[in-house]
């Protein structure tokens, strides 16, 4: 009987110990702690790429840098295809070439990257990001005053 019950803690134990360990890194992933949510950046730029993936997609574009006049790349951090596709997003919204203005929290490190809160698309819609938390949802706004990424009264889109 002893010998039982100490083999149910055993196995009790190590599946507390490799659920923690596991759950971990899942944690650590969905951290929003790398973008600046106090600033918040307006640019246009060119599509350089679009990566429609898992576990979030990526908007590259190419900025003229003020100082220099020559192109910088940028790299935006998009929630993933599904979230994504629940604002309006399709793997196809942009294509490179195309020009996009887009509405970001920066990396606070200040390298060239930054979360997307709005991108205005090629046909003039505008698309929020469906991975953000909500409440910076709620405090990104599109012209007209609706948050980002959610639908007005009689559900459309603004």
């Amino acid at each position: 009987m002893f010998v039982e019950t100490v083999m149910k803690y055993k196995a009790l134990s190590l599946a507390l110990v490799a659920a923690c360990v596991l759950a971990a890194p899942a944690l650590a992933h969905h951290s929003f702690a790398m973008f600046d949510a106090e600033k918040t950046v307006t640019m246009t730029g060119t599509v350089k790429e679009f990566e429609w993936t898992n576990p979030h997609s990526w908007l590259r574009i190419m900025v003229q840098d003020q100082a220099t006049g020559k192109p910088m790349q940028w790299a935006l951090e998009l929630g993933s295809p599904a979230q994504q596709q629940r604002v309006g997003w399709k793997s196809d919204s942009v294509k490179p070439g195309d020009k996009v203005t887009v509405t970001i929290h920066p990396l606070k490190d200040g390298s060239r990257g930054g979360g997307v809160l709005t991108a205005t698309l090629p046909n003039g819609s505008i698309l929020g990001n469906g991975g953000l938390r909500p409440d910076a949802q709620r405090s990104s706004r599109f012209p007209g005053g609706q948050p980002a990424g959610i639908s007005d009264d009689d559900g459309q889109r603004p």
